[in-house]
């Protein structure tokens, strides 16, 4: 058993959110086996509750808080600095004296580091073995969001996607290893850092495919005379703000019009100004609820249409594995092991969704064989444990773990 620093950008608990899942279930596979000790922030109020939870499995914890707003005002100042904002947005004098003590007190055998942000907190410590689970390209995602802007909010992401960008390049030409979700993102990032392409790997998402499982006994939230067609995921994200706004916008007006009956649901917490204006009588939106499950389980049809798309999304996992049949872009798509018509189907235009779409409605005897096909196909290949054990290697072994 080994003593490991575990470093989060938010609070990995609930895990009711894309980074959230993950960071929460690679910190539930560390505490197999070795001690944490987990720094992270909170920036959402509800979170704190849960606090204790994650004290409880924890050697120790250190919370700070982030207020967003005052984050924002902060990382400005990376701007004089020559600094990625991101780095500024998560800096933190108490978290950075947290570290500082815990490695001068404790003997800490490796750091793991979730997201780029965190890597500044153990920037300095170089003699300590390193692991970043980058997750995606950030940087990237800076870049491409650009031209959606007018200057000088473009200038501005270019300016953080090169800035970020070098950052990543080096903190992972320190690590030991640097792992990412997909193998795509591996490649991109290969591509942007060719000298560190020899140290990094994939290392997938999952999906817990016994709590996300269809029950009987599950009551639907719909009313009965309506068809619902529904999108998951955090809408204070872009990449979903933009696919709820370009669906609603580009497809949904097709649907209405061979399927009055049908309803779009948003089914995701804090809804920015851009998604609160969608809403109207086709389109519902759910705000915060507390279980996902009753929404997938009883949709005709979920939808994942990304254009931006930062990487494995468990959105798509966990509607598989509620056996619904999913309709994701080509982008979205290409970053989950499935047979494409039988497990997954993919479309890319308005006119490619509306149809695909109908025919799940047409024909549901095929809709829900997709769905069981999807399912088979998580339970065989999206084990958390399975994908998150590839951290294994680079740490001190556990008993479990001989070398």
């Amino acid at each position: 058993m080994a003593n490991i620093l575990y470093l989060v950008h938010r609070l990995p608990y609930p895990p009711n959110k894309g980074d959230k899942v993950r960071s929460y279930n690679l910190l539930k596979h560390l505490t197999k086996y070795h001690r944490v000790f987990l720094g992270t922030f909170i920036d959402d109020p509800e979170d704190e509750i849960h606090i204790a939870t994650l004290r409880g499995m924890c050697a120790d914890l250190h919370v700070a808080r982030l207020d967003p707003r005052r984050a924002k005002i902060r990382s400005l100042n990376g701007l004089l600095a020559g600094d990625p904002l991101t780095l500024r947005y998560y800096r933190d004098a108490s978290l950075q004296n947290w570290v500082n003590t815990t490695c001068r007190n404790q003997k800490i055998d490796a750091a793991v580091v979730f997201s780029s942000a965190m890597a500044q907190y153990i920037q300095d410590k170089q003699r300590m073995p390193v692991l970043i689970d980058f997750i995606d390209v950030d940087s990237a995602k800076w870049t491409q969001y650009a031209p959606k802007y007018r200057w000088p909010i473009s200038w501005l992401h270019r300016r953080e996607g090169e800035t970020l960008l070098a950052y990543e390049r080096q903190m992972a030409a320190q690590a030991s290893r640097s792992f990412f979700a997909t193998d795509a993102a591996v490649e991109r990032f290969a591509q942007l850092a060719p000298e560190c392409s020899v140290r990094v790997e994939a290392m997938s998402n999952g999906v817990d495919a016994d709590f996300f499982s269809p029950d009987p006994e599950r009551v639907s939230p719909y009313a009965t005379e309506e068809v619902p067609v529904v999108f998951t995921g955090a809408m204070d994200y872009w990449p979903n703000v933009e696919a709820v706004t370009w669906f609603v916008g580009e497809v949904l007006p097709g649907l209405l019009q061979r399927r009055p009956q049908l309803r779009f649901y948003v089914v995701g917490h804090s809804p920015m100004p851009e998604v609160l204006a969608l809403a109207g009588d086709h389109v519902v939106l759910t705000g915060t609820i507390s279980d996902v499950r009753p929404y997938l389980q009883y949709a005709t049809v979920v939808v994942a249409p990304l254009r931006i798309v930062p990487g494995l999304q468990n959105t798509v996992l966990e509607a598989m594995a509620m056996e619904r049949p999913v309709i994701a872009t080509t982008d979205c798509a290409a970053s989950v092991d499935a047979d494409n018509e039988t497990e997954l189907l993919t479309a890319t235009t308005p006119d490619e969704f509306i149809a695909a779409i109908d025919r799940q409605l047409a024909d549901p005897s095929t809709a829900a064989a997709i769905g069981q096909a999807a399912r088979a196909r998580v339970i065989a290949n999206y084990s958390w444990q399975a994908h998150m054990s590839g951290i294994d290697r680079y740490l001190p072994a556990h008993p479990a773990q001989p070398r």
